[in-house]
This record gives structure tokens, C-alpha cells and sequence, in this order.
């Protein structure tokens, strides 16, 4: 019978001619409230020929307005708060019209009124008719009861009861899907006992683990979107060993004013929980030096490239070379932004290539210039000596002499913190790319050189993230090479900010790199993975250690002499200069290193010192 009921009231709200006609009703009763509270319940025989004009004039505006403001082609039935203030603005419209009109009648006919209406009786109808009218909205989403639903659904917390926990939690209330909310959990005393939006707050983080267990709880919502990666992280360790879903909305970062509902929450990540806070840099001000500007991204097509191309186009530029050795990646890089309204020059070179080079140079003449081409892998380069030299390298020195001599206004290299102290090929490579931009500023004074120093991305096709991912899928085991590899990380939007503030602030010859906070062990990070997957390491999922790999560190540094490193207008950005261990002659060493592999090694040793 409910059922029947709910089904049918539906119907009818979403029906337009039947709420006209219900407004129609409810305002014309309102008209006869106007009249009887002020005159009686019985109202006089010689005021109802004004009455029943009022209970049609009134009626008919109200209806005229609603339906020019298409207010009866919302479905109030999944109406929300925007809907309502909608309705409110045409009503005050409307009563505003009917005002209007009835006094400039009796204005300019004060001898012939359109009806006799006290001013007491108008403003109890005008409030009278707003009730009936918004109450009737309102019943379609809170008198009757939700559908039934035959869905199976897991009892949920949510954690954090401030602003962004009450939207999430009505929000949900309106759209339950898979998830019942059972009440919120809540760290301020004050709130507990309190109840928000028709929900008890239960208690704080200590009483998480019994409220879990009593009551059965499947899944825990975070709405904690100021919440540092530490209290992320201890909160998580307490689930973990309770088998309960988390998910999370997003920091405010990642929100970027978006609204916050249920389609904004997702699973925990794993750099929810790395313990360090995210460097935030507001692109949007530094990036002045962007905007009207041509700007050539080398090494487009890859997960660091791409992410500069994408924070790049927010900020103006006059066209944007996308360059790239894989076809494949440069397309689909392109298919990502083909919304863009700025234009994008895509362009399929090596660019170690000094030929092909040159023709990008002359036919754009980029003014901006990153440079994130190169290999990366350590372990593959370790057999790769001239193609790391030639690429990481060569590319390096190419893309600067031609920049310097087309008169760019800076270039900003994207290098690596295996660079300080290599013990691997790439690391020497990209070393040996540093130096040469140190040599390239000396010889073009006029563009600002500069390179950027950072970890490991997560995310990154270098990163260990996506091989952990694939053994865990596969079922195991992960794989790590020593229980005490230690690395930095760092997310890849927040790597790219640092090579956009880097371009800002470098004045030329600077090499920057961000406050990475504490490195963190590699099998800290599989163990996590594991857990986030839903298993238990070492019982589910095995952990094996393989050795360092040839060329491979313990741990990374990220500047030769820490006591030459100096702040910058960012207190997270710190800088030293470029070329700071050798004045050799590194461009002429490189050339003959390419083909002469006694000298590649010198080479490696000029940049290892």
C-alpha cells in the first residue's frame, strides 16, 4: 500500500498541470485566508464578490510567473536546495507583480477598484500562499518515505562531523544507493550527543573500534578534506584490522571548490597516507610569464610532461608544442585536451635530434621551454650507456643551445635527485645534463637556465607504484630489493607545480628542489599497497627481497653541499646553483663520448665528482 502510495504521488509530481493545478488551489485558499483572519471565518456576503476575484487574480499571476520561470518542469521528487530557492525567487516575483498591479490600479482607477483587499489581508495571503505552495515542493522529498529497494545496503560512519560531513551526510541521506548512514564520529567533544542532520554524533576516534563492532559497521566515510596525511594514516591503521571499507573525499585541494556528495568520495590512495603534506603552490600566480607566451614541452607524451602541458594551457599561453618520440602517447595526450580553446602544436621528434630540432625552433620559436625528455629507468640504462648519454644528455644540450640561440626567454630541465652522488647510469646522465645547462647559461646569458630536482613520482611510468600494483594483482609476491631502500615521493601535480614555480622565480643558473619531508621505506610503502588492496602481507600476499640492483642506492640525496642550499620566496622551494662540482668542458666530452667509449666513461667520472 505504501508502496502503491509513494508510486503514485511521484506520478503526480512529475506532471506539471497537476502541481499548477494544486498551486492554483492552495493560493486561492490562501486568498480566503487573507480575507478571514481579518474579517471572520464566514465571510460577509458583500466581500465575497471580492474574494473570488482575488481567489482567481492572485492564483493566475503566481501560475503565469511559474510557468515563464519553468517551475513546473522541475521533478521535485529529486529536487534539490537550489530547486527551492528557484521557486522562492519567481514566488517573490510574482507576489511583487501582483503588488504592483493591484496598486497601480487603484492608482490610476481609484474610483473603480479591481477589488477591495486590506493591506492585513494581502500580506497574510502573500505568507499564506508561500507556506502552502513550498510545503507542497517540500512533501515530495521529505513526507513520504523512500522507494523500497531491493539493493543490499552496508551500514556506514562517517567520520568528521563539520561542514563537509553534513553535506556529505544529506547528500546521502537523499541518495542512499548502497550506503545506510548510521551516525557521524567526531574528535570535538561538544558535538557528542549532538544530532546533525537527523543523525547522532557517537563518539570520537576512541570509541571507533567498539561502535564498528556493535553495530556492525561495513564502511567508514573520511570527510576530512583539511586533514594531513598523519591523522589519514592513523586513522587507517585502526580500521585496517576491523575488515572496513574506507573511502575518502578528496583534500580541498583536490576539490577545487567542486560541491561535496557522495559521486566526490573515493577509495583511500597511497598517497593518503605517505605522512607528509602535499606542497601546495598557486600556479595560477607565478605563472605570469605563461600567459601570451609559445611554450614547447619536450617529452609531452609521459606522465610529468603531460601534467605540464595540462597545468600550462591554465594559464594562458599564446600555443603549446607538444613534442614526443611515441606517437601513441602524443595522441592520446591530444585526445585529453581536445576541448582546449588554446592552440595545440603536437610533433612527433627526438629530441637529441639536432636537425630535427632546429626545424621546431625556427618554424615556432618557442619562448618557453621544459624539458622533460629522457629515459629513466636505472636498471635498463645500466646496460644502455650511450643511449642514456644520448637522450638524457645529448637531448639536454641540443634543446638548450637551440633555445639560447633563438632567443627563448628560459628553459627549466626536469632532473632527478639520483643526479647528486650517481651510482647509476641515468643518474650520471642526467648529472651530466645539469652540467651542460650550467655551460649553456654561460654561453647565452639572455635566457634563464634552470633545473628541477625531485623523488620519485607516484604515479609515474618510473615509479615503483605501478609494478607493486601488477604483483599484487597477479597475486603475488611483491618484490623488494633491500628491507632498508629508503626513497622520497612526491605526487606528480605537485612535481609539476614545483617546475612552474621554479620557472618563475629562477633568475637562471639556479637548480631547485622541494622540502620532500622524511624519505620513506619501500617496503613501508608495498605493505601499505597490500593492505589497501584488501589483503595482508606476508599471509595473502608475499614480500621477497631481491638485491639492489646495479646502480642502485640505499637512499638519495638531493644536493651535493646541503650548507649551499638557499631558501626561496617559498618556504617549502629551496635552491643552489647549477654546475656546482666542475668547470671541465662538458659539451665537447659528451660529443666525443658518443663515439668513443673510453671517453664516455671520463665523462661518467667528470659528472660523478
Amino acid at each position: 500500500m505504501l508502496n502503491h502510495l509513494f508510486v503514485s504521488w511521484k506520478k503526480l509530481a512529475g506532471r506539471g498541470f497537476c502541481v499548477a493545478a494544486l498551486d492554483f488551489f492552495f493560493l486561492a485558499f490562501a486568498a480566503y485566508l487573507g480575507y478571514a483572519i481579518r474579517l471572520t471565518l464566514f465571510i460577509p456576503p458583500v466581500n465575497l464578490p471580492d474574494l473570488t476575484r482575488a481567489a482567481l487574480v492572485f492564483p493566475a499571476s503566481m501560475i503565469v510567473i511559474f510557468f515563464a520561470g519553468r517551475q513546473y518542469g522541475t521533478l521535485w521528487t529529486q529536487a534539490g536546495f537550489e530547486d527551492y530557492v528557484r521557486f522562492a525567487r519567481l514566488y517573490v516575483l510574482g507576489a511583487l507583480l501582483f503588488a504592483a498591479a493591484f496598486f497601480s490600479w487603484r492608482l490610476v482607477l481609484p474610483s473603480r477598484p479591481l477589488l477591495l483587499l486590506p493591506r492585513t489581508s494581502f500580506a497574510i495571503m502573500l505568507f499564506a500562499g508561500m507556506i502552502f505552495c513550498g510545503a507542497l515542493r517540500v512533501s515530495w522529498r521529505l513526507v513520504l518515505p523512500p522507494p523500497p529497494t531491493s539493493q543490499v545496503q552496508l551500514d556506514t560512519l562517517i567520520f568528521g562531523a563539520g561542514e563537509a560531513g553534513t553535506l556529505l551526510a544529506r547528500d546521502l541521506l537523499r541518495n542512499p544507493g548502497e550506503l545506510r548512514l548510521r551516525g557521524f564520529i567526531d574528535d570535538d567533544p561538544e558535538k557528542e550527543g549532538k544530532q546533525i542532520a537527523g543523525l547522532a554524533v557517537l563518539g570520537g576516534s576512541e570509541a571507533l573500534p567498539s561502535l564498528v563492532r556493535e553495530r556492525q559497521i561495513k564502511v567508514v566515510l573520511v570527510a576530512l578534506p583539511l586533514a594531513n596525511g598523519r591523522k589519514i594514516r592513523a586513522l587507517y591503521d585502526t580500521l585496517a584490522s576491523l575488515g572496513v571499507s574506507v573511502r575518502v573525499l578528496p583534500s580541498l585541494h583536490e576539490l577545487a571548490g567542486g560541491n561535496i556528495s557522495v559521486s566526490r568520495l573515493r577509495h583511500i590512495r597511497l598517497e593518503d597516507l605517505l605522512g607528509r603534506e602535499p606542497v601546495q603552490i598557486d600556479v595560477h600566480k607565478v605563472a605570469a610569464y605563461l600567459r601570451g607566451r609559445s611554450v614547447l614541452v619536450t617529452g609531452a607524451g609521459g606522465s610529468i610532461g603531460s601534467e605540464i602541458v595540462h597545468q600550462v594551457l591554465q594559464n594562458g599561453p599564446k600555443e603549446v608544442i607538444l613534442l614526443g618520440h611515441g606517437e601513441q602517447s602524443i595522441y592520446l595526450l591530444l585526445e585529453s585536451l581536445q576541448n582546449s580553446s588554446v592552440p595545440l602544436r603536437p610533433v612527433i621528434a627526438d629530441a637529441a635530434d639536432a636537425t630535427g630540432m632546429r626545424e621546431i625552433f625556427e618554424r615556432w620559436r618557442p619562448q618557453v621551454v621544459f624539458h622533460a625528455a629522457a629515459h629513466k629507468h636505472v636498471p635498463l640504462m645500466e646496460g644502455c650507456l650511450r643511449e642514456a648519454l644520448r637522450v638524457n644528455a645529448l637531448g639536454t644540450l641540443t634543446t638548450a643551445e637551440l633555445a639560447g640561440e633563438f632567443g627563448a626567454e628560459r628553459m627549466v630541465l626536469i632532473s632527478t635527485d639520483k643526479a647528486v652522488n650517481p651510482s647509476s647510469v641515468m643518474g650520471a646522465s642526467k648529472r651530466v645534463a645539469e652540467l651542460l645547462l650550467g655551460e649553456a647559461q654561460e654561453r647565452f646569458p639572455s635566457t634563464a637556465y634552470m633545473a628541477v630536482r625531485f623523488g620519485n613520482v607516484l604515479g609515474s611510468r618510473g615509479s615503483v607504484i605501478p609494478k607493486f600494483e601488477r604483483q599484487i594483482a597477479n597475486g603475488g609476491p611483491v618484490t623488494v630489493t633491500d628491507p632498508a631502500m629508503k626513497r622520497y615521493f612526491m605526487l606528480i601535480p605537485e612535481a609539476v607545480s614545483l617546475v612552474i614555480e621554479a620557472g618563475a622565480i629562477g633568475q637562471g643558473g639556479e637548480l631547485f628542489a622541494l622540502d620532500m619531508g622524511e624519505p620513506v621505506l619501500i617496503i613501508e610503502m608495498a605493505e601499505l599497497l597490500i593492505r589497501l588492496h584488501g589483503y595482508k602481507p606476508g599471509k595473502d600476499i608475499s614480500i621477497i627481497y631481491t638485491g639492489i640492483r646495479p646502480g642502485e642506492k640505499l637512499f638519495e640525496e638531493l644536493f651535493y653541499d646541503p650548507d649551499a642550499v638557499r631558501p626561496t620566496a617559498h618556504p617549502k622551494v629551496f635552491a643552489s646553483r647549477l654546475a656546482e662540482s666542475s668547470n671541465a668542458p662538458v659539451a665537447e666530452l659528451l660529443r666525443q663520448s658518443l663515439d668513443e667509449p673510453s671517453r664516455a666513461l671520463e665523462l661518467l667520472r667528470v659528472a660523478s665528482k
